[in-house]
């Protein structure tokens, strides 16, 4: 049922101290950078085309070579699109920040999958169409360019790496994968762009047609490994290093929720705040070189991180088995959940099971002001409720209101309500926790279908799409 949370004056659970200190926590990024950023993606592709076009690219003499031509612009186009999807792997700050985690998911999907297509069709194309100018079966002349063709070998295995990550990328693989195990085979498409291109570097006569071309493609080719290097290996490094982060404190919330603290060096001066999220691995054993998403359950405070997880996999798992003093390495912060996406004065932060995490530290962070927050909690049992001293702790210092919305999920129909309130509307509800929730920001974290329900129902209710602030752990 829809209920307040009734106000207690208690102590924080954890006996962490609020700081004075001021954390480097990052602006938020103008979403005309993902304007910009697509804009800059299409241009791309259509230099490609225009290149392709300008070295003579379209020949259609006969039957062969117009499937050969199409199997080298389809290659082309590709190849562009691959090394789009590295840059987009490579968690370059600006364009992270700009896209936020939801958006640039879908993206790298949508991308990723038509690279992959293109490529297909590409390698089908060229072996036809050189099997049909030279008068030879197929699986000869696939067998010849691969054992003959400098660089065919390194581009066969980097294919059958594509293909193993774009397997493993259709949901219903994805859906058996521990989150680790896809995560570390997701990597592979490092390698399969590595070793798919250079055969086109070296032999592609459009890669080689003007210098004009060769200095473009050598160019991207150098600016995705830069990236990868730089965003994805060194920065977590330095980072890493820098700061030195170590197991500080381990608390079990309940039988299936587990708190850890962290503490480390100068952490006043990590970009971060509170809503986003780090890759954390834990040098603990078996395990520690898999990375796993939390969010922070706290707003940063100059000390220490503080992240809470629900026992869902081996990777959350073992967050109740760690020791003080485990060392830690972080990838981040990513996300744009956090208080510099606002674009509202007032709030509604809404977090479902154990997505309160990031609203809960979202609430510490805000200003106060009389209800200018509203927090939503929704679990399916009342047992299932955590951290709730802190929200009421919180919500009573800042002036916030907290609701509980319990019960399980409603099967008849898709909504955030439980089945018990099946005779509201999902935005009449919405309306009734926050009647002004049209001119508030929204942000949401929970269970994906859940979220898409929160998300309508608030564009119901009237909020505009840029007020609405989402983070998906879903892969």
């Amino acid at each position: 049922m829809l209920r307040s949370m009734s106000a207690a004056a208690l102590p924080d659970a954890h006996g962490i101290p609020m700081s004075t200190v001021r954390t480097a926590g990052p602006r938020a990024v103008p979403l005309w950078w993902r304007d910009l950023s697509a804009a800059v993606a299409w241009a791309l592709v259509l230099f490609v085309v225009s290149l392709w076009v300008a070295g003579g690219g379209l020949s259609f003499g006969n039957a062969a070579d117009g499937i050969t031509t199409l199997g080298r612009l389809t290659g082309l186009l590709a190849s562009v699109l691959l090394l789009l999807q590295v840059l987009l792997m490579a968690r370059i700050p600006l364009v992270e920040q700009a896209w936020g985690q939801d958006e640039l998911a879908r993206v790298h999907r949508l991308v990723g999958f038509s690279s992959f297509n293109l490529m297909l069709a590409h390698i089908a194309l060229i072996v036809v169409g050189y099997a049909a100018s030279a008068g030879s079966s197929v699986v000869s002349t696939f067998v010849e360019q691969v054992l003959t063709y400098p660089g065919m070998l390194l581009a066969l295995a980097g294919t059958i790496a594509l293909v193993l990550v774009v397997v493993t990328s259709i949901r219903a693989a994805r859906t058996r994968l521990r989150y680790e195990s896809w995560h570390l085979l997701h990597l592979y498409a490092y390698l399969g762009a590595g070793l798919a291109l250079p055969h086109q570097l070296w032999t592609g006569l459009d890669f080689r047609s003007s210098a004009v071309a060769t200095a473009f493609w050598w160019g991207l080719y150098a600016a995705a490994l830069g990236a990868v290097l730089a965003f994805r290996l060194l920065l977590p490094a330095l980072r890493s290093a820098r700061h030195r982060l170590v197991v500080a404190d381990v608390v079990v919330e309940s039988p299936s929720v587990t708190t850890v603290v962290m503490a480390g060096r100068s952490l006043h001066r990590l970009p971060v705040r509170a809503g986003q999220f780090f890759q954390w691995r834990f040098l603990d054993g078996p395990g520690a070189s898999r990375a796993k998403p939390f969010s922070l359950s706290a707003a940063p405070d100059g000390r220490t991180l503080r992240i809470t997880g629900e026992a869902v996999g081996p990777g959350s798992d073992r967050l109740r088995t760690l020791r003080p003093g485990t060392r830690v390495l972080i990838e981040g912060p990513y996300g744009r959940l956090h208080a510099g996406a606002k674009v509202r004065r007032k709030t509604l932060l809404v977090g479902a099971g154990i997505g309160i995490t990031p609203m809960r530290a979202l609430l510490e962070e805000l200003p106060a002001g009389r209800e200018d927050t509203v927090l939503v909690y929704r679990v399916g049992r009342q047992d299932d409720l955590v951290l709730t001293d802190e929200l009421l702790d919180l919500a009573q210092d800042k002036g916030a209101k907290v609701v509980a919305v319990v019960g399980h999920r409603n099967r008849e129909r898709a909504s955030w309500l439980p089945a018990q309130l099946g005779h509201l509307d999902d935005a009449e509800a919405l309306l009734r926790i926050a009647p002004d929730v049209a001119d508030r920001d929204v942000f949401v974290c929970g269970h994906p279908p859940w979220m898409d329900a929160v998300q309508q129902a608030a564009r119901a209710a009237g909020v505009p799409a840029e007020a609405v602030h989402s983070e998906r752990f879903s892969y």
